[in-house]
């Protein structure tokens, strides 16, 4: 049986964050211990918006099922979260990566950051800060002109990484067109890979509906590093 957890994580300046450790349950005749396992960081979609870590628990208890163990948490000024939110999300960076340090000290030194969409570029702006980040996923990276306004100054950190990156997104996204999306990854240092959603829109990607297939890709991901 799967099980949650809960911790509190200091990211600076006094603010603390809400987070939750969803763990599956142990398996018999295992040799891999836990620290060599990766461990999935789930960065929840815009907080201004109403973003919030409850919108990455249905990945993260799929992902628990599949035996993955996922962290999720609530960034800066979100639910139980100390602290204010920013618009463009460079605050909100230092969030991730404390969460990702607390995650290589208590669960493993593997970590993958799986981003979900205003959460994407905040995550990419973490994985190179964070030694133990193996590799990357994005939900639906707002890589649009109109979203680029609030979070284009992230799109350089994440393109020019040279860890594996892996990109989801429907193919009827409000925010970036696939012709936007193939034009970003032709820039893309090193590993970079596309996974289009057949008619789904950016907001679907992100609904309960899609939780399981979610989950699916990344643990498919996850055993290509």
């Amino acid at each position: 049986m799967t099980t949650r957890e809960s911790a509190t994580v200091e990211s600076g300046n006094g603010i603390n964050l809400d987070v939750r450790i969803y763990k599956p349950a142990p398996e018999e005749n295992d040799s891999t211990t836990s620290h060599q396992k990766v461990v999935v960081v789930l960065v929840h979609p815009y907080s201004v918006l109403g973003g919030c870590q409850g919108l990455m628990k249905g990945i993260a208890r799929n992902l628990a099922e599949q035996g993955v163990a996922a962290v999720t948490f609530d960034m800066r000024g979100v639910g139980k979260s100390t602290g204010r939110p920013s618009l463009t999300g460079f605050s909100e960076v230092s969030d991730v990566i404390a969460v990702c340090k607390w995650t290589s000290q208590n669960l493993s030194n593997r970590i993958l950051l799986v981003g979900s969409s205003a959460g994407a570029p905040i995550a990419g702006s973490a994985v190179d800060q964070v030694d133990e980040v193996v590799g990357y996923v994005s939900l639906g990276y707002p890589f649009g002109w109109t979203a680029s306004i609030l979070f284009g100054r992230h799109h350089k950190a994440i393109l020019q990484s040279p860890k594996p990156k892996l990109f989801i997104m429907g193919t009827k996204d409000g925010f970036t067109s696939v012709k936007q999306l193939a034009n970003k990854i032709q820039s893309a240092a090193c590993r970079a890979e596309t996974h289009l959603i057949e008619g789904a829109s950016h907001f679907q990607l992100e609904g309960p509906s899609f939780d399981t297939e979610m989950a699916s890709i990344i643990v498919t991901f996850i055993s290509s590093l």
